[in-house]
């Protein structure tokens, strides 16, 4: 039998959404008020979903706490108060928009976690703005 499950962490960062090879101007048509040069922050609520086959000797598809230690081992503490842009090498050459930090959490868990289970990233950049990897 397949389950889901959920682990819901939160992180503040701060990023700008800037292309390189264009002016100014051009980032600003396309990013608004997210291209200044001052950077921006937002405080990101990330839902972790892991399906699984349940274990019949812990009841569980995967012991959350040890899925609480893995976000916050190789999630939160490199990107919790960080500016993504300046201070990550994920963001060095990546613009971090919310599509792009998802994929990346996406990669970094599916490393740590056991290959038998289906992982699923949801970031929140703002209550009405966010993404899912990988897509339905």
């Amino acid at each position: 039998m397949r389950v889901s499950v959920y682990r819901k962490e939160h992180f503040n960062a701060a990023h700008r959404l800037y292309n390189n090879e264009w002016s100014e101007d051009e980032n600003y048509a396309v990013f608004g008020k997210c291209s200044s040069p001052n950077y921006h922050g937002h405080n990101y609520e990330l839902v972790v979903k892991v399906t699984g086959e349940i274990d019949t000797k812990t009841g569980y598809v995967m012991d959350m706490k040890k899925l609480s230690d893995i976000i916050g081992e190789h999630v939160l503490k490199k990107f919790d108060h960080k500016n993504l842009n300046l201070d990550t090498e994920e963001f060095k050459q990546l613009n971090p928009t919310v599509e792009n930090i998802a994929v990346v959490i996406w990669n970094i868990l599916k490393h740590k976690m056991d290959p038998s289970l289906q992982l699923k990233v949801i970031l929140y950049e703002t209550e009405r703005n966010y993404a899912e990897y990988p897509a339905d």
